[in-house]
């Protein structure tokens, strides 16, 4: 069995005392990936069969685990885990870092058990213990996935254990081998003139009547989300930049618009507020294949990418370093929406708080969402997402090169409480 699991995760390995768990982890992780139960009972007692100690070798097991992970280690979990309460220790452990949860179970027939734990010279467990873990493994080995493992692997016997062969597979914001050159591009919203004529100026070949854009040899394109709403040309943005996803010149990651958009293709029952009235009767003018084609992009899009051995990242709104590169709803939120406080400003825009005033990360990380008079750089960060829909400019920053591209509006699609420029 080829078993897939992310770079960066937590992984329970589950089963019965002398199912061969220990013998497994050593096959298959490095020596330090690896957290043993046994382990901590022996550095906590010089005993690793030593149960009068198990509340303080497991305190110190999920000490060590928490340090790793917050370094982005993949931490495996050499322990029974044959019971729900121990393996909640484990998701918790997922939850707190913002990462998956593997489970692998070794389903190994309670004789086979009963054999390994024979010949062990140190730890023998009484068979009356083997006895119940295999029946409480039984009890949980179809619960799994509802307890919230995001992906569960059982190897049922030791043949399909000795086969087993685990690939390390990168997380899905992982384009750390991709280093660019990039045009980063800011918030479009529906400006699709001022969208062609930024690319024009990037030295791309644009032919906007049949929506393509070809970039210069070896650049991409990425867009920083919100490609609709407010703006004039919601229909035509979007088909440009997925025929640019689909030639592969361009990767996007997805806006709080964007998110808003499609649930309302979903069938959701969303207010149509914020400009997403116009993008809607722009795509109802549309056929039904191209409104499915754009639900199934949106869909796919995800919160932020990290490229050159993480030396970028983008997100819409931005993001704190500990989040980069973590899988989870609080990551997801944060891409799309920043930290707000719940007041409006005189603009009728969110207050948000000023995340990247305390940034420290070694990553550049590049993101809209917050529209700006000008290009806005904090520490490590910087928004480019200066308003076009407003009436401000279209944005793109060039990386590696650091150079800021940029068009004015044509007009002001969308007037605020405020006039922006001021």
């Amino acid at each position: 069995m080829r078993i897939e699991i992310p770079e960066f995760c937590v992984v329970a390995l589950v089963g019965a005392s002398g199912c061969g768990k220990s013998t497994f982890a050593k096959t298959h992780f490095k020596p330090t990936e690896v957290l043993s139960s046994d382990f901590f009972r022996a550095m906590i007692s010089n005993d690793e069969s030593n149960q009068q100690v198990n509340s303080e070798a497991f305190d110190a097991l999920y000490y060590i685990a928490h340090k790793r992970l917050d370094l982005g280690l993949l931490t495996v979990i050499d322990a029974t885990n044959v019971q729900k309460h121990a393996r909640a220790q484990a998701l918790r452990l997922a939850k707190d870092h913002d990462c998956c949860a593997v489970a692998i179970a070794l389903n190994v027939p309670e004789e086979i058990c009963m054999e390994h734990n024979k010949k062990r010279e140190h730890r023998i467990v009484e068979e009356r213990v083997i006895s119940r873990h295999v029946k409480q493994l039984a009890q949980s080995i179809d619960n799994l996935e509802k307890e919230g493992f995001r992906h569960v692997y059982i190897l049922s016997g030791a043949e399909e254990i000795a086969n087993a062969q685990i690939a390390r597979v990168p997380a899905w914001n992982s384009k750390k081998n991709e280093a660019g050159p990039f045009d980063i591009i800011g918030d479009i919203h529906g400006c699709y003139d001022e969208l062609c004529e930024l690319l024009l100026k990037l030295n791309y070949e644009v032919d906007a009547e049949n929506f393509t854009a070809v970039p210069p040899h070896g650049r991409k394109t990425a867009f920083l989300g919100d490609l609709c709403d407010r703006g004039p040309k919601n229909a035509e943005v979007l088909r440009l930049v997925m025929n640019m996803a689909d030639s592969a010149n361009a990767v996007c990651v997805l806006g709080n618009h964007d998110v808003k958009l499609l649930k309302k293709l979903n069938g959701r029952n969303v207010q149509l507020t914020n400009g997403l009235d116009r993008t809607i009767e722009q795509l109802e003018k549309q056929d039904t294949q191209f409104i499915e084609r754009a639900r199934i992009f949106l869909d796919g899009l995800i919160s932020h990418y990290i490229f050159d051995e993480g030396k970028l990242v983008l997100a819409h709104a931005g993001i704190k370093e500990e989040y980069q590169g973590r899988n989870s709803v609080i990551t997801r939120e944060f891409c799309l929406y920043g930290e707000t406080t719940g007041e409006i400003d005189e603009y009728g825009f969110p207050v948000r708080l000023p995340w990247a005033n305390d940034y420290k990360g070694k990553a550049l990380v590049v993101y809209g969402h917050i529209p700006c008079a000008e290009v806005l750089w904090k520490n490590n960060t910087m928004c480019i997402d200066t308003g076009c829909v407003f009436g401000g400019k279209l944005t793109a920053y060039t990386y590696p090169e650091r150079k800021v591209v940029q068009v004015k509006a044509k007009q002001e699609y969308y007037p605020l409480l405020k006039p922006f420029a001021s």
